[in-house]
Parts: structure tokens; C-alpha cells; sequence
């Protein structure tokens, strides 16, 4: 199509391969070129999937052919990525997370609203409609008042070599897989959350953790116990514990997109399943991204939450719109990269448990 939103790739990661591109199949954004900081796999990638593949990012970013960038580097180089696109007036969407830490995080916020552009985290797993009807059964009141939320995302040990195991390259397990589990507490308690505790784990190999807890309160009072890292069984899932029953969800963090999910309602003498269609989450914070780019999209997909007020009927579309909702993102963001701060130095603070 004439009007696509032409995409430019800096990074070529294992999940731009199997998740982003596919996405655009069908949508409103073609990828037309691609940069790595290896130019051999950068050109491997670019003809795999029909696209111009340049010598770096910074060759990217001068194309005629980029509106919008995908920044899909190690985590470390994330902000510095996605400011050097905005500065050179493109539209960036960032693997989560932004940045290593809020105050990083807010300095790319900043640089957004400067260059007049858009810049959204991607923070794929809220666009699932599963998280909706979650939050929905929740507002009804089908397991009574909230007590407890549990969540946990975890991956069996990665390769020695793993970029994730270098603290210069923003590696560790909280920013990794501890990054969804906090964002699972956000999105169903209530601001402002405190880190009560929280524990880590290290393995002498490396100079990141590889796994660790945390213990939360909101301000309703409602507790969250979260659980992370790279040296357990496969497991993605959260469960909302109220004074009645009980909604878990399983791959909550990483369905894939044939994946047709199971909502589990526990109550006192029946469990309630709830077979939930399929969907591509990545599909649905591309559309969001896209959307916002062309300044058309509605409060719901640039926020990319199930918002609990939205749920309740609370929140006034009309404020949330435009410029407003792609705040909220914001605001969403940084709120995120803060707790995984406070969970940090809570962390380290308790002393590693090796």
C-alpha cells in the first residue's frame, strides 16, 4: 500500500525473527531495511525476510525509506538506540524494557516529547485479551475482594555465553523475565506499590542475577508475591487469590500466537474453565504502535492495559485520547522501570543467595 509505514530494523534478535516481522504480515507497515552491528547478519536477515540491509544504525536511520524504527538490541542499549532514532525524527517502538532504570527511562520520554515523535515500550503481553477478561471477572467480583496476587515468569539456564549473563549489556534476570511478573502487579493493584522485600539470586559465572523474589503491598493493602529467573523450569503465569476463589492464568507473559488460552476460576466447590480465543499479542502492540504513529489510535490500544477503571466504566475516553493516552503509556513505563528499581535495591540490600 502507498501510505504503509515503512520500518526499519535495528537489531536482528531471535524474537524480531520469530514474532515482530511475522506480525507484519497484513498489517499497515512494511519492514523495508535492516541494521546489525554484524553486517553479514544484517544482509542474512534482510534477504530472508525482503529487505534492504545496510552497514549499521546509523546508516539505517539516514534512509529516505524509514519511517519508523523497531529496536530490538541488548537491553543495555536500548535507550541510547532509541534516542539516537528519535533525534534523526523517527518513530520508535522499543523491546521492553525502555531503559536499565526510571531515571534512564525518563530521559527517552523526554527526548520523545522534544523530537515530537512517538516512542512506545513494547510491552506486548497486555495487548492479549486475556488480561481483559481477567481484570473483567475481577471488577464483577468473581472471586470477591482481591487478597493476594501471585505471578511468576522463569526459564530453564540460558548458555554461558548468553548476552543476558553481562552487566554491561544490561543483562540479569529482573530485567529480563522479572519485567513481567512486575508488570502483572501493575496492571491489577493499585498505586502506589511498596517492595516489602525481596531476595536474589547469583551464580559466581556471571556478574547479573540470575534469579530472585519479590514481596509487594499496594495501597488497598493487597499483597503480590513474584518470582523470576533463568535456572528454573519453563513458567509464565499469574494468579489473582480473592476472599472467594481464585483466576489463574497460564502463559500469561508469552503465548504464542496460536495459543488458545484457559482461564482457570477457582471457587469452593468447582473450578470454571474458560477456553479464550487465540491471539497475537505482538500483532496487537504493532497495531497500537501504528496507530499511534498516525495519530489515530484509540485510548485503549496506545495504553495497551487493561485498565481496571476503564473496566468499571470510570475512564472518560475523551481524556484519555491523543497525546493524553500516549502520557499514560508513559507514565505506565516509568512506573514499571521504577518498581524493577525498588525491587533491585531491595535485592541487593538482603544480600545475594547463591
Amino acid at each position: 500500500m502507498a501510505d504503509d509505514i515503512r520500518i526499519g530494523l535495528i537489531g536482528c534478535s531471535s524474537i524480531a525473527a520469530r514474532r515482530f516481522v511475522p506480525a507484519l504480515a497484513g498489517s499497515t507497515a512494511r519492514l523495508t531495511a535492516v541494521a546489525a552491528r554484524d553486517p553479514a547478519r544484517a544482509a542474512a536477515f534482510a534477504a530472508r525476510f525482503g529487505a534492504a540491509s545496510t552497514t549499521g544504525y546509523r546508516e539505517l536511520l539516514a534512509r529516505d525509506d524509514v519511517d519508523a524504527v523497531y529496536v530490538s538490541v541488548p537491553t543495555g542499549r536500548h535507550a541510547a538506540e532509541t534516542r539516537a532514532a528519535l533525534a534523526a525524527g523517527r518513530h520508535v517502538l522499543v523491546e521492553k524494557p525502555l531503559a536499565v532504570d526510571a531515571a534512564e527511562g525518563a530521559s527517552v520520554l523526554a527526548a520523545a516529547r522534544r523530537a515530537g515523535r512517538v516512542v512506545m515500550e513494547n510491552r506486548m503481553f497486555v495487548h492479549h485479551g486475556q488480561h481483559r477478561v481477567a481484570a473483567e471477572l475481577l471488577a464483577d467480583g468473581a472471586i470477591g475482594e482481591l487478597r493476594v496476587l501471585g505471578a511468576a515468569m522463569a526459564v530453564p539456564p540460558l548458555p554461558a555465553d548468553d548476552i543476558r549473563h553481562r552487566a554491561d549489556l544490561g543483562g540479569g534476570a529482573l530485567l529480563d523475565v522479572g519485567y513481567y511478573p512486575a508488570h502483572a502487579a501493575l496492571l491489577h493493584l493499585a498505586a502506589p506499590l511498596e517492595v516489602v522485600g525481596a531476595t536474589r539470586r547469583t551464580d559466581p559465572r556471571y556478574d547479573v542475577e540470575v534469579g530472585g523474589a519479590a514481596l509487594l503491598r499496594d495501597a488497598a493493602g493487597v499483597d503480590a508475591h513474584l518470582t523470576y529467573g533463568f535456572a528454573h523450569a519453563y513458567r509464565s503465569r499469574y494468579e489473582l487469590w480473592g476472599e472467594r476463589g481464585r483466576l489463574v492464568l497460564e502463559r500469561a507473559f508469552t503465548p504464542a500466537a496460536g495459543w488458545q488460552p484457559v482461564l482457570r476460576l477457582h471457587r469452593q466447590d468447582r473450578v470454571e474453565l474458560r477456553t479464550l480465543p487465540a491471539e497475537d499479542h505482538f500483532r496487537g502492540a504493532l497495531d497500537a504502535f501504528l496507530a499511534a504513529v498516525r495519530g489515530e489510535a484509540d485510548p485503549a490500544a496506545v495504553r495497551g492495559e487493561a485498565d481496571p477503571a476503564a473496566v468499571r466504566g470510570e475512564a472518560d475516553p475523551a481524556a484519555v485520547r491523543g497525546e493524553a493516552d500516549l502520557a499514560a503509556h508513559g507514565a505506565r513505563t516509568l512506573a514499571g522501570l521504577a518498581l524493577l528499581d525498588a525491587i533491585r535495591a531491595a535485592g541487593h540490600r538482603a544480600g545475594p543467595d547463591r
